[in-house]
């Protein structure tokens, strides 16, 4: 049996790395001539490592976490977190301390905050039909403001009060005024209920994510499997009710595979197939939509410029949404111990203002943020690269579930050897073991089982407790997107 997999993300190699431990075919397509682990890949820039995103090694499965201690073994190590959030000109700890919020916010703001959820409570807004509506209800609208306006709107590009209250409901129901300061006082009760977005610890390869990724694609390769860099898949012939009977790639190579595993983007899916799916399916994949990504490094003539690994930024001055330090991470991730990496984040869709921004433009900027927010003080930024991330964030608009439930229905009835999988693949906002997860039940799938892939969790880094469900940011008034 021959098995493709599209995509060398965290999903399309733990597919390949589960179908090579049987003796079937397997032949993994990648686009990126150079790196694989897709968002969870690791840049290097002369010598200089950095992360996508900063990506912390947490899960709630023991399979997951043995598997990367098994493939890292003494490269994975323990990171104590330490990270805040920065907005009107200071900086808030976060996980939240009752102190230095206090401390912070001043007398007059705790008392309008104390004030404003009081009085959201006696008088809340009704009807409760924002994602603005239901936080102001839960915190107050001055607490809202601090901790929830800027950054929501920064990471998903629209204002929270066109975002509707599905998302919050269900996303962060768990993070109330209650919980918060029970975290901020007693940070040792609840631990049984633990709110990811405030675990103190986590596990990090020691030159990053990418580290992980780069030793599986080698295990593949090792075992027999195929590995094509720099092959993006650009048709999928397929036959109705029989399913792919053939793909080709960028450079014109056909293979004729038994099953195919894709974690490829579902709209760049749907758009690949030959013959054309029909209308309904063209375009219900044309209505999914996603939030892009720019990293900008910055090399700074400093050893240390601040402690955290990263920093929010809901300061609405800026532009940056959040900044990581890698060196913190993993000291092994910078080669001159008397210089620091900054990884400086910018949320945008591909083709608007920031995103079309020079090389030079963004680094300038960068540089000029991070002086602003009182980073750098006397340190000079020395060198830097901008890395530029299409579609790093499937965006949930108003009537992506209905879009996405009739390609679902479409690829099972008509292309049964085909399955999608991953964040992209499954137009899903998973995380890192999430995605891995399902690349695993689909290369069994290829062997004959039968998992659901669509019942694995799915939750979100971004304020969301253990036992929330996965749900959806819509725009209530949706206005044309990418």
């Amino acid at each position: 049996m021959h098995i493709v997999v599209i995509g060398a993300g965290p999903t399309g190699l733990s597919a390949g790395y589960e179908l090579v431990q049987t003796a079937h075919q397997v032949t993994i397509y990648e686009q990126d001539p150079h790196f694989v682990g897709g968002i969870s890949r690791t840049v290097e820039f002369k010598g200089y490592r950095f992360d996508i995103g900063g990506h912390r090694f947490f899960t709630k499965n023991p399979d997951i976490e043995s598997f990367w201690h098994t493939m890292l073994g003494d490269d994975l190590v323990r990171c104590h977190r330490l990270s805040r959030i920065f907005y009107g000109g200071k900086f808030y700890d976060y996980p939240l301390r009752a102190g230095n919020a206090f401390s912070n916010l001043g007398l007059l703001n705790t008392t309008l905050c104390l004030t404003h959820y009081l009085k959201s409570r006696l008088v809340p807004r009704y009807p409760v039909e924002t994602f603005e509506d239901w936080v102001t209800n839960q915190f107050g609208k001055r607490l809202y403001e601090v901790f929830f306006k800027t950054y929501t709107e920064k990471v998903w590009g629209m204002p929270c009060n066109e975002i509707s209250a599905d998302w919050a409901t269900q996303r962060i129901q768990g993070l109330n005024l209650t919980s918060a300061v029970k975290a901020a006082l007693f940070p040792r009760l609840g631990s049984g209920t633990a709110i990811k977005t405030l675990i103190n610890t986590f596990w990090y390869p020691t030159l990053g994510p990418g580290m992980l990724w780069e030793r599986i694609g080698r295990h593949i390769q090792t075992r027999g499997g195929t590995l094509r860099m720099g092959a993006k898949v650009s048709r999928i012939v397929w036959e109705p009710r029989t399913g792919v009977t053939a793909i080709r790639t960028s450079d014109q190579q056909f293979v004729a595979p038994d099953q195919v595993i894709s974690s490829m983007p579902i709209r760049s899916l749907v758009r690949a197939l030959r013959p054309s799916a029909p209308m309904s399916v063209q375009n219900a994949a044309e209505s999914l939509h996603y939030r892009d990504f720019i990293t900008v490094a910055l090399i700074i003539d400093a050893p240390q410029v601040f402690p955290d690994h990263w920093i929010y930024i809901h300061d609405p001055r800026v532009k940056v949404g959040r900044i990581q330090n890698f060196k913190n991470w993993s000291s092994a991730m910078v080669p001159d111990p008397s210089k620091t990496c900054l990884g400086m984040e910018y949320f945008c869709f591909e083709g608007d203002g920031l995103w079309n921004t020079t090389d030079a433009e963004l680094l300038a900027l960068a540089e000029q943020e991070a002086r602003a927010i009182g980073l750098l003080g006397r340190a000079q930024c020395v060198d830097g690269a901008v890395v530029r991330v299409p579609k790093a964030y499937p965006v949930y608009d108003h009537d992506y579930r209905t879009h996405l439930g009739t390609i679902q229905r479409f690829l099972a009835k008509q292309i049964p050897n085909l399955q999608v999988a991953g964040r992209n693949g499954m137009h899903r906002y998973n995380n890192q073991d999430h995605a891995m997860l399902t690349g695993f039940f689909a290369a069994k799938n290829a062997l004959g089982a039968h998992y659901d892939l669509w019942a694995v969790n799915g939750d979100a880094e971004y304020l969301e407790t253990v036992q929330t469900r996965r749900t959806v940011p819509h725009r209530l008034n949706t206005p044309p997107m990418r």
